[in-house]
């Protein structure tokens, strides 16, 4: 029997000041446990450049892994140069809240991921045009990330009560979220693939950044105090590249 989410008794609780349900919080990394985690990905994983990658975009960028798992080559590359975009825009469309936010490819490990995993599918002619040679000669709406057999992540369509207790649809990618937890547990670390989203907030706060400016990023909903907030791109920048 389906669980009503407005049952007291639901393992979940609900928040009014927030638009999602509350969920057990994920193991927060610590910077040694970061490193050993990448260490183990590299060495174990049958797929260390994407998994390296993957695990990097949470760590560093705090994104979901449904938001990894949309994200295409023309979000993260410019058309002409197949340079890195200084500024990333996570469409409405691919956030678990509908609502755009910016992320920056600015921590050094994270971009050395990247320039790592796209020249493996340069090399391997996986999502390539290789008449065009813009983005690299990568296929621009094909998804960032991709399966083994180099195809998109598939998605599940799921449900929430929002902040006015309304149902509300969203996608989740179940798999690649179950191969994240996968790689924690091949480390011996207890976490699980909202990890390096937490984590990524919890560096931030601990290096001493406002909250406000930490929940702009995606991690709660000031709807009332966001039209207030200045945030230079500099400043944004800065935290993206020193988070750990």
């Amino acid at each position: 029997m389906k669980k009503n989410l407005n049952d007291s008794s639901s393992e979940c609780s609900f928040h009014p000041f927030y638009s999602e349900v509350l969920m057990p919080q994920a193991t927060t990394l610590k910077p040694g446990q970061i490193r050993h985690l990448l260490r183990v990905t590299k060495v174990t994983s049958r797929h260390p450049e994407r998994d390296t990658l993957v695990l990097l975009l949470g760590i560093t960028c705090g994104m979901r892994v449904s938001e990894i798992a949309q994200i295409e080559v023309q979000d993260i590359l410019l058309a002409g140069s197949g340079a890195i975009r200084p500024e990333v825009s996570l469409r409405a469309a691919i956030t678990k809240g509908c609502r755009q936010r910016c992320i920056y490819l600015a921590h050094r490990l994270t971009i050395e991921a990247l320039e790592t995993y796209l020249t493996y599918r340069i090399e391997r002619g996986i999502g390539t045009e290789q008449a065009d040679a813009r983005y690299r000669g990568l296929s621009p709406k094909t998804k960032l990330i991709l399966t083994h057999k180099g195809s998109k992540f598939y998605l599940n369509t799921k449900r929430r009560i929002n902040f006015a207790d309304e149902q509300v649809d969203y996608l989740a990618c179940d798999s690649l979220q179950a191969h994240i937890t996968k790689l924690y547990k091949d480390a011996g670390i207890g976490g699980s693939s909202h990890s390096g989203r937490r984590s990524f907030a919890s560096n931030l706060l601990k290096q001493g950044h406002d909250l406000e400016t930490v929940q702009l990023l995606g991690h709660a909903e000031l709807d009332h105090v966001m039209p207030y907030l200045e945030v230079s791109q500099k400043k944004l920048r800065d935290m993206f590249s020193a988070v750990i």
